[in-house]
């Protein structure tokens, strides 16, 4: 996942200066709203406020982001494609359930290896309404995309079958739960014991 920082130079390798001028303004805006919402919470930080902490106008702002909502969900975009990826490329004859674990162990670590920048994003997300609201549209998104990739794996029809969408929404679900215990835990609890705990839980139901 691109959480924010200020020092993209290996990430940016082969870009132009414009796409790296981009990049700059972009993680500039994401790491002044992380830092004001963080401490105030989401719903009294303005748009003006962000852009005055990025040294950007509002103008620049809304070349980038279409609301300051977008801005912390961007933060989230790549783990469905993560997710989906490692779904993909799993053995054929691997078990459906640990397949899935798998899979949601890839968005787990992320936020894991990143605990710095992800848990205030994950409080965010899951403590604001508007936030957690879009959140779950991207989460459908991830379900469609990962449905799918299960339906073929196991040579299914995904028009017909209920099994592969049924699957991944559970697994999504496991997923929300652990990163809600781990923020709740102010990132002290280990997210991957957590999820070994979920899928033991909803293993059954995947089998």
């Amino acid at each position: 996942m691109a959480w924010p920082t200020l020092q993209r130079v290996d990430e940016e390798r082969g870009l132009t200066i414009a796409q790296r001028k981009r990049q700059v303004v972009s993680d500039e805006l994401k790491v002044a709203a992380l830092q004001l919402m963080a401490a105030r919470g989401f719903d009294t930080v303005t748009v003006d406020e962000i852009v005055a902490a990025a040294g950007v106008s509002r103008r620049t702002f809304f070349r980038y982001y279409a609301s300051k909502e977008d801005v912390v969900i961007e933060m989230l975009e790549t783990l469905g494609d993560q997710m989906r990826a490692e779904l993909a490329g799993r053995p054929a004859d691997e078990p459906t359930a640990v397949a899935l674990r798998r899979a949601v162990e890839v968005a787990v670590l992320d936020c894991k290896d990143n605990t710095g920048k992800a848990l205030p994003v994950v409080r965010l997300v899951l403590r604001t309404p508007a936030l957690y609201a879009r959140s779950l549209e991207r989460q459908a998104g991830w379900r469609d995309d990962m449905a799918e990739v299960l339906a073929a794996r196991l040579g299914r029809d995904r028009a017909t079958d209920m099994y592969p969408g049924l699957a991944v929404g559970i697994a999504l679900t496991a997923l929300e739960d652990v990163l809600r215990r781990w923020a709740e835990s102010d990132g002290t609890a280990d997210p991957l014991e957590l999820t070994a705990r979920a899928f033991e839980v909803i293993g059954p139901a995947l089998t």
